[in-house]
Order: structure tokens, then C-alpha cells, then sequence
């Protein structure tokens, strides 16, 4: 058997995440003949059915979405080694650090003071701050060599050390009938609708909405998700804080998130049995730069005066040589 092509795995990704050739077709640029030929190609070649398609619907096979979710992983390290190789042949390289508003912690200016001092010989790092989602997917696509990222998220080819982890309050409008308690159990905030994050994962649906396996502090698991009145789409903090104040909405954000954005119209109260949140520095797992892993010894190095740090063993050499 003949080994599958980057150019088919393109076409594959396209239909199996479309499910439909004629989106797919217009997707990827091309005629929808040719793109059906390749994929019948592509399954006589593997010897399995990768779709299952009727005159109303495509649908992938189970060996269809086991080649979905490895493609997506060998598509996006093909395009991440040519871009990483094009950044690197630059006459005046940098480590480019991505992360979010607030995912931090407030680490990474003692970070990037830690990472500077530890020598001239070091690409200068340069900050990208990107929104929710971004700073992974710029790890993975190779415009980014390391990232400070909030937990959870798919680990999937990356290497990752844990730096601290702070508690998670419950976000309410000041004029909450809860507001007034100093603190509140999970079980307390049942039926209350709750923001969802654009384009989250069910695993992290789970985690914002408070029915990731925490318990409520009385024994009984947190609400799972599917129980959990849908609140409106958010795609950042201030979206988040804007629909809480007007009562749309309760909601869940690490204490140090919660310490930059104080607001009359909000209360913040601690709740017993909710999952914290945890700030991670993360590499490409193949990685072998210096400067990322003098990176990751400084994160790892001011994580330890946090009141907050994760104590684990110092990486001795956590992602080169």
C-alpha cells in the first residue's frame, strides 16, 4: 500500500469535516469530479470505507474518523515544519510566545525578564496576544514556538508543564439573589443559564459550565452540561462580563482573571467543589530550540514564587537539547 499524500489528506479533511463534496469542492478551489475520485481512490488504496454516502447525507465511517482526527495532526505539522523552517532562516530570529488576555496569570513579564537575563545568545522573544482559541492554534500551525494556554485544552503532540493552579468564582449580576453569600456551593448555581464559548469543545463546555466531574461539595456531581440552561455565545472575558451584568448569565473565571476585571455591576464569590484553572507553558513535542527550553526553565522558575504554583520537579531539559 502506497503511503497517503498531504494533497489527499487535504482533500479528506475538507469532505470529512463538510460532509458534503460540493462544499468541499468549493473549499479547497477545485471541480467536485476529482475531488470524488481521490477520496474512491484513497479508500481502495487503505482497503476501508472512509464515508458512508446515500443521495441525503455523507457520513464518516469509524475508520473514517480515525483517519480524520490523524490527518488533521499530519496536515497542520507539515504546514507548521515549512513555516517554522521559513521563521527560523530568518537573519534575526525570535521565540515567539502566543497567549490570550488573561491566560497568564500575570506571569509573563517576570517570564520574559527571566527569559532575557539568562543570555545575549537567546532570540529575543516577541508576544503575540491572540483570543480565545488562538495561542494553540498558533502553536500548532507553527506561528508560535511556545504559549502560556489555561487548562483545558488538547494536548495532543505538544509537551506541557503545569505552572500554577488558582480556584475558579462564580460570576454574578450585583443584584443576584446569591450575590449576598459569601460562598456558594456548585449545587447552589443549578438551572442557571451560562455562557457558552464560540466553537468550544464538549470537554471544554464541560469545564465552563461547571459539570466536568467536580463535586458540589455535598456529594453529588456538579451539573452536567446537558442540564445547564444555554446562555448567550461569548468570544471573550468582556463579552462574558457584559452578559452576566445584565442578567443573562452566571458564569465561572479563574481569581486572577477576576482581579483585573472589577466592576460594580458584578460579584464574585468563591464555590465549593469547582474545578480550578490551570495556567500551562506548552512546546511543540518535537521541539528542539534552546530558546524554547530556556523559556519553559523561566516560566517554570517564577511559577515557583506564585502562591498558586503547581509544585512539581524542575524540567531539566524540557523541549531541546
Amino acid at each position: 500500500m502506497s503511503e497517503l499524500e498531504v494533497r489527499e489528506l487535504r482533500y479528506f479533511v475538507a469532505v470529512a469535516e463538510e460532509l458534503n463534496f460540493s462544499r468541499a469542492a468549493q473549499r479547497l478551489g477545485m471541480a467536485q469530479p476529482p475531488l470524488s475520485k481521490a477520496i474512491a481512490q484513497m479508500e481502495s488504496r487503505l482497503g476501508v470505507r472512509l464515508l458512508e454516502r446515500t443521495t441525503r447525507q455523507v457520513r464518516l465511517t469509524n475508520a473514517g474518523q480515525v483517519l480524520l482526527d490523524q490527518a488533521r495532526i499530519a496536515v497542520d505539522a507539515v504546514h507548521a515544519a515549512a513555516r517554522r523552517a521559513r521563521r527560523a532562516g530568518q537573519p534575526t530570529p525570535q521565540l515567539v510566545v502566543a497567549v490570550k488576555p488573561g491566560g497568564d496569570a500575570g506571569l509573563l513579564r517576570e517570564i520574559l525578564a527571566a527569559y532575557r537575563g539568562t543570555g545575549s545568545h537567546l532570540p529575543p522573544p516577541e508576544v503575540v496576544v491572540g483570543g480565545s482559541g488562538e495561542p494553540i492554534a498558533m502553536l500548532r500551525d507553527g506561528r508560535a514556538d511556545v504559549a502560556l494556554l489555561r487548562s483545558p485544552f488538547d494536548g495532543q503532540g505538544l509537551d506541557s508543564q503545569t505552572l500554577v493552579v488558582e480556584p475558579r468564582l462564580a460570576v454574578l449580576p450585583a443584584a443576584h439573589r446569591l450575590a449576598g453569600r459569601r460562598r456558594l456551593r456548585l449545587a447552589d448555581l443549578r438551572g442557571e443559564p451560562i455562557p457558552r464559548w464560540k466553537g468550544a469543545a464538549p470537554s471544554t463546555t464541560a469545564y465552563y459550565t461547571g459539570g466536568d466531574g467536580a463535586e458540589a461539595g455535598d456529594g453529588h456531581p456538579g451539573p452536567a452540561p446537558a442540564d445547564t440552561p444555554e446562555g448567550p455565545l461569548v468570544a471573550s472575558v468582556e463579552q462574558l462580563l457584559e452578559v452576566v451584568a445584565l442578567g443573562q448569565a452566571v458564569a465561572f473565571l479563574s481569581r486572577s482573571t477576576t482581579e483585573r476585571h472589577q466592576r460594580p455591576d458584578i460579584a464574585y464569590r468563591p464555590v465549593t467543589g469547582l474545578s480550578p484553572s490551570a495556567v500551562v507553558v506548552a512546546w511543540p513535542e518535537t521541539s528542539r530550540s534552546a530558546a524554547v527550553a530556556a523559556f519553559v526553565r523561566a516560566a517554570h522558575d517564577v511559577a515557583t514564587h506564585h502562591p498558586d504554583h503547581m509544585t512539581v520537579p524542575r524540567p531539566a531539559r524540557p523541549a531541546g537539547r
